[in-house]
């Protein structure tokens, strides 16, 4: 309590002085190397603290605290598990099996491959960067290659799940009873419209300004996303109208964000416990990230060029935008259902012709055996009883 107590009078001093961006103080050392160095040796923390410099230049400054910690936290654990159980005194001490074991015991665990993959990328480009500081590295460290993981798409909602989700948010706004509840269901169905019809990802909300928004444009910018990089994004009428309305009864705020909770900027745990809660609530399992992937794969199958697809969702590469035609692409559907039909529609025109050709041979039969019978019964040597049946045969024949 007494730290809040300070942390909101610090903010309190700050508003005073018109200083309203709140400034992200690093993590302090000592509590790294409590954390996340007590086995490692001083010159692998001194590279490490060099390489998470580098590194920091294209963190986005609002998450600087939280990359920095993910940065020693993931950094770190292989490293720490090879010198809590080896001799080792340099890089060039580190033999393959010693990792090949690190990877055995993960899995033993049953830590995911994906985790994995991540500790043996971070462990193989940090390896790289001690190498161009002189340090010699053992080739065969540099060969060890991740595991393979299985290819996963990404998760989307249907339209009639999307209908549920928008449906209990717009039913919540007109169900409030207060103010306040008015106020946190506004902000949350405007929050819910930038996820599924922005594309934004859950920090990107977060960090939302009011500068970013061009409401009589229909258009917002998103400001040092992911990458460091900038993009802007177009709003939908229902969007806006959603934001507008959250505007009315937003307040003011210490900082220029967009959304306010309990009069400060918004936190993204709380927006991605907001859309968990909300599918829990009409029976769909949903994420901020999965409106995202919902975005992308409803915008594909509408028409809309991949490669504008990319440039809204803001990735680097189209292999990553096009991963949403491998979901559930109505073009690939389409394609489908039109082979299966033209495949169908031949094999009942195959059997068609079969039944005609047998029909053909059949009455070839038929003629044959008739013509038998008529020369047997020109013969005048047979007997009477012979030619009746013989008559007989011919009229079974024909009624045939």
């Amino acid at each position: 309590m007494c730290r809040n107590a300070l942390l909101k009078f610090r903010l309190f001093l700050r508003q005073q002085r018109d200083q309203h961006d709140v400034v992200l103080a690093f993590p302090d050392r000592d509590t790294i190397l409590h954390r996340y160095c007590t086995s490692l040796p001083d010159w692998l923390i001194e590279q490490s603290e060099h390489y998470q410099h580098i590194r920091q230049r294209h963190w986005r400054p609002a998450r600087m605290k939280q990359r920095v910690l993910r940065f020693w936290s993931g950094h770190t654990r292989l490293w720490r598990w090879l010198f809590e159980r080896y001799p080792i005194t340099c890089v060039a001490d580190v033999k393959r099996q010693y990792v090949l074991d690190f990877i055995d015991h993960r899995l033993t665990e049953g830590i995911a491959v994906s985790t994995i993959n991540q500790d043996l990328r971070a462990f193989h480009i940090f390896l790289l960067h001690l190498q161009e500081q002189d340090h010699p590295i053992p080739q065969a460290l540099l060969r060890i290659q991740c595991l393979k993981q299985p290819d996963r798409l990404p998760r989307f909602l249907t339209d009639d799940q999307v209908r549920a989700l928008r449906d209990d948010f717009e039913q919540r706004v007109i169900q409030a009873r207060s103010p306040a509840r008015r106020r946190d269901a506004l902000l949350d169905r405007a929050a819910f419209y930038l996820l599924w019809q922005g594309g934004l990802r859950c920090g990107e909300v977060e960090e939302l300004r009011m500068d970013d928004l061009d409401l009589n444009g229909h258009r917002l910018t998103v400001r040092q996303g992911k990458g460091r990089k900038d993009r802007s994004l177009f709003l939908t009428d229902t969007a806006v109208r959603a934001l507008n309305d959250y505007l009315q009864v937003r307040g003011m705020g210490p900082t220029n964000h967009v959304f306010f909770y309990r009069n400060q900027p918004l936190c993204k745990d709380l927006v991605r416990d907001r859309i968990k809660a909300a599918g829990e609530r009409v029976g769909v399992k949903a994420t901020p990230h999965c409106l995202r992937h919902t975005f992308g794969t409803q915008l594909l199958n509408a028409g809309c060029r991949a490669t504008s697809i990319q440039k809204l969702l803001g990735h680097r590469s189209l292999n990553s935008t096009m991963i949403y035609a491998r979901v559930h692409d109505h073009t690939v559907a389409a394609d489908y259902y039109a082979a299966m039909a033209r495949i169908e529609k031949n094999m009942d025109a195959s059997a068609g012709v079969e039944q005609t050709l047998s029909h053909s041979l059949s009455i070839n039969e038929h003629r044959d055996q008739l013509l038998a019978l008529l020369d047997r019964l020109a013969d005048p040597q047979i007997s009477l009883e012979t030619r009746l049946d013989l008559v007989e045969q011919v009229r079974q024949l024909v009624i045939q």
